[in-house]
């Protein structure tokens, strides 16, 4: 009988753990179809931009060609940025400063999609990037930025030197 009760209690008390630990996640799914419906009204709302949505749910639009080739994986891109939160607020920016300076298609230098759409660019290029939080800094955010947070970047290259930096 005492092993019963053990059982019991055991099974309770793990059943209790799952139900505490799965009303602590946040509904994911409500926070993507939330953040969807902020990137829709922010497409919405600027009908003048013509974005084209890539495969990886990159919205990137050119507002001025550049000229040369597209940097390749592993050359060195140097870039000005100004990043905004959908409703129009700057939270960074380089203009005035250093470029930022990264090698291409290793995204531990550079958040995804910021890599991914300065690939499409060409040197003296300028574009707008809206970076859905998957692309960005996903679900837990990072560096004051909330998680699910989308997030439009107006990128030039600058330039592109073959090759990785050091």
């Amino acid at each position: 009988m005492k092993k019963n009760k053990n059982t019991w209690f055991l099974a309770s008390l793990t059943l209790l753990m799952l139900l505490s630990m799965a009303s602590c996640m946040p509904d994911e799914k409500k926070y993507e179809e939330e953040e969807q419906q902020e990137i829709n009204k922010y497409l919405t709302d600027h009908p003048d931009y013509n974005f084209e949505r890539t495969p990886s749910g990159l919205y990137y639009l050119e507002l001025a060609p550049g000229t040369g080739s597209s940097p390749a994986v592993n050359d060195t891109a140097y870039i000005i940025y100004t990043g905004y939160y959908l409703d129009g607020v700057k939270f960074d920016s380089n203009v005035g400063k250093k470029n930022y300076i990264f090698p291409v298609g290793q995204d531990y230098w550079i958040i995804e999609g910021l890599d991914e759409g300065v690939s499409y660019m060409k040197p003296g290029g300028k574009s707008l990037m809206l970076l859905p939080s998957s692309l960005a800094y996903g679900s837990t955010g990072t560096y004051g930025i909330s998680g699910y947070t989308p997030l439009l970047f107006e990128i030039t290259l600058v330039k592109v030197v073959p090759g990785s930096p050091r």
